[in-house]
């Protein structure tokens, strides 16, 4: 009996304990809380370094087009043809280092 006399008399102190105690799990802990926070950022900066891969091969991939397209650079169409299909003149010795 005296605990719900206490509980009558000190309502609104429980209401902003239980209050406070909510908030602070739900900071904590919650979807939108700090764990959840430094998961995503974890995530964010995974996929901006993998982005910023990709730009790069994009790039390469994109020189390397422009190498081959319009007047192609007749040097790189050596070296391209030189290692994919192993050819080689007459007079060459060709070794494989790797």
């Amino acid at each position: 009996m005296k605990f719900i006399e206490i509980l009558r008399i000190n309502k609104i102190y429980f209401f902003q304990i239980f209050l406070t105690i909510y908030i602070g799990i739900n900071l904590i802990g919650g979807e939108r809380g700090l764990i959840s926070y430094s998961k995503k950022n974890n995530y964010e900066n995974k996929l901006s370094i993998k982005n910023f891969e990709l730009k790069k091969k994009l790039s390469i991939v994109e020189h390397r087009n422009s190498l081959l397209s319009g007047s192609p650079d007749l040097d790189y169409l050596d070296t391209l043809y030189r290692t994919k299909l192993k050819f080689g003149k007459k007079d060459e010795v060709l070794i494989k280092l790797n």
